[in-house]
C-alpha cells in the first residue's frame, strides 16, 4: 500500500525497520543550500562557504537568527528547517504512535508503541515552525509550550518531553 503524502512531504522508498519501514526524507543539497543562502541575504550575511555535510545545522542556525532579531525567515528556509528537524526527531523516536504537526511545513510519525494506520491518529502534536524550532533546539522545555498554549498535544501519547532537545 502507497502511503498518502502532500506533494511538499515526499517520503524516500521504504525500508524495513527504519522508523516502521520509513526511511527520513532525501535532502536536496542543493536546494538546501539555496533556500539557507537567501536566509543569510535576508539577514545582510555573506553566502554560506562552509562543508555540505552541516548545511542543515546552518539552515537552522540561520533561521533562528532571523527569529532572534524579530524577521520572519524566508519561507523555504523555514521549511527546511523544520522538516531537517522533524527527521531527527523521527530517527532519533522511531515509531507510528505519535504525529507531530508543523503547518505549512511537515510533519512526521514518531516514537514507538501502538501503531495508528487509519484516519485521525489519536495521539497528535501540534505547533508552528518557530515554537517546534526553539523546542528541538532546546531554547524553549515541553512544560513551557504547553503552558503557555504555543502547543497542541491530543492523546495519552502525546508529550514530547523525553524526546526534547534533540
Amino acid at each position: 500500500m502507497k502511503p498518502e503524502v502532500n506533494d511538499d512531504l515526499r517520503l524516500n522508498e521504504r525500508f524495513p525497520g527504519d522508523n516502521d519501514g520509513v526511511s527520513p526524507r532525501k535532502i536536496d543539497p542543493e536546494r538546501l543550500k539555496s533556500a539557507l543562502d537567501a536566509q543569510l541575504v535576508a539577514l545582510d550575511e555573506p553566502a554560506y562557504d562552509g562543508p555540505a555535510a552541516t548545511l542543515p545545522d546552518a539552515l537552522v542556525a540561520a533561521v533562528l537568527a532571523a527569529y532572534d532579531r524579530g524577521r520572519t525567515p524566508e519561507r523555504e528556509a523555514a521549511r527546511q528547517a523544520v522538516r531537517h528537524l522533524l527527521d531527527r526527531l523521527a530517527t532519533a523516536a522511531p515509531g507510528r504512535t505519535v504525529e507531530v504537526r508543523v503547518p505549512p511545513y511537515a510533519a512526521v510519525q514518531a516514537i514507538a508503541g501502538p501503531r495508528h494506520t487509519r484516519g485521525t491518529p489519536p495521539n497528535v502534536v501540534e505547533m508552528d515552525g518557530h515554537t517546534w524550532i526553539r523546542l528541538a533546539l532546546g531554547r524553549l522545555t515541553w512544560d513551557e509550550a504547553m503552558a503557555n498554549g504555543a502547543v497542541s498535544a491530543s492523546g495519552s501519547r502525546a508529550d514530547l518531553s523525553a524526546h526534547l532537545p534533540l
